[in-house]
């Protein structure tokens, strides 16, 4: 086995057009959970929650996303899945978009998909697979496409038997790569994954034939290529960015197909998770004989269900399988510690990371905010503060302050620096 490993920090390149200190989409600037913003590194926890600003909403687990001075966040309304723009500084509303239809099953109702924000627009996507491109200025409709009517895909809710996109919502976000977005649209006649131009939402290609699952698009350069990286119901695939041709592709059929996390790419190897093969790391290459997506190793222990890894200086770092936290060496897969004492005594629990530095700020699924030291060594808590009722929706962070949502409400927490 090869190793070409770098194992620092090194975040995947995105070509979204963001600013430094924004948190524009799904985990962050990079995708990576990383907080480019140099003030994450030395933040610390306020003595007690005491918000900037605190607003009522609707219910949904989608994350908030912030650009500038404007912050997105969807939710319901009761009838419709409703996208609002807010000011990020004062929480004042500065328009609101229904959008869809409200979807609700047993974990809860409203949009569980994160916007995406990029210059001018945002992208935001409902539970039964309507996508429209909006003005971030004003919220009216740029262009939009439709799962169902336009790549026939029947959103069946509850009736659906498995654990894919169309039985409980479409909740991976897309990714921006240059002039392009590339959707999880999950038609499994050759329209599984769906490139569209970014400011016209013309059709460029269509992909595999993989059901969609529940896992966000990664766009990285693997093998010297530019690629989507895809958790799909059905596999681990790499797709050509430019034409859509699959490159690489590892058949991973889990129980109820219910991969949640997204990819972590780091020197042409890749790491996902899900609840019931564990944690995995395949190693990406490409020679005389084609494209090969070669085990690296397997931790079969840490079947991780929603929660995605950060990587710190060669350690992933994660809620773990049993109620943990764990700490994972990234070159043989051997976990170093685990940490009892996270999660809700549930199978499906989760927790969120923020990233700066070597510090961690984790948002555990019963609403509690760590600060943690990323040391392979031992677990190290730094401080900890009850923020918020249950959640499974990644904050953001900009400028030391922390948006967090949970079923009630989006607020600004103002951190210590």
């Amino acid at each position: 086995m090869r190793w070409m490993m770098a194992l620092a920090v090194g975040p995947v390149a995105m070509a979204t057009a963001v600013n430094g200190s924004d948190w524009p989409q799904w985990r962050g600037p990079t995708r990576d959970g990383r907080a480019n913003d140099t003030s994450a590194a030395s933040v610390m926890l306020p003595k007690e929650r005491a918000p900037l600003w605190k607003l009522q909403i609707g219910s949904g687990h989608s994350s908030p996303v912030v650009a500038g001075s404007r912050l997105v966040y969807l939710d319901e309304n009761g009838t419709r899945e409703v996208a609002h723009a807010v000011d990020a500084l004062t929480g004042k509303e500065l328009w609101q978009r229904p959008f869809a239809a409200r979807f609700q099953d047993e974990w809860g109702a409203g949009p569980r998909s994160t916007p995406l924000m990029d210059e001018e627009r945002v992208y935001v996507q409902s539970c039964d697979g309507e996508f429209l491109c909006l003005s971030l200025k004003d919220g009216s409709i740029l262009w939009q496409t439709s799962f169902a009517k336009d790549f026939n895909v029947k959103f069946l809710g509850s009736k659906a038997n498995e654990g894919t996109a169309t039985r409980r919502g479409n909740n991976g976000s897309g990714v921006i790569d240059g002039g392009r977005i590339v959707l999880p649209v999950g038609n499994t006649n050759g329209a599984s994954l769906v490139c569209f131009d970014k400011l016209t939402g013309k059709t460029i290609w269509k992909s595999g034939s993989d059901e969609a699952a529940y896992s966000s698009f990664m766009a990285a350069t693997l093998g010297g290529v530019r690629q989507v990286v895809a958790f799909t119901a059905d596999a681990l695939l790499g797709a050509d960015i430019e034409s859509g041709k699959i490159l690489w592709r590892v058949p991973l059929k889990t129980n109820a197909k219910r991969h949640a996390a997204s990819p972590l790419i780091f020197d042409d190897h890749v790491v996902v998770n899900s609840h019931s093969v564990g944690l995995l790391c395949f190693h990406i290459q490409r020679d005389t004989g084609g494209w090969q997506a070669e085990p690296a190793w397997a931790n079969t222990d840490l079947k991780i269900n929603l929660a995605t890894p950060v990587l710190v200086n060669g350690h992933l770092y994660c809620q773990g399988a049993e109620r943990d936290y764990v700490c994972v060496d990234a070159k043989t897969g051997r976990t170093k510690w685990s940490q009892a004492g996270f999660g809700l005594g549930k199978k499906d629990y989760s927790s969120t990371i923020v990233l700066g530095g070597e510090r961690l700020l984790v948002l555990t699924e019963d609403g509690t905010l760590l600060l943690l030291a990323a040391t392979p060594e031992r677990y190290t808590e730094v401080a900890r503060l009850q923020v918020c009722g249950n959640t499974w929706s990644h904050p953001a962070y900009v400028d030391g302050r922390l948006y967090i949502r949970d079923a009630r409400s989006l607020f600004c927490l103002p951190l210590v620096r």
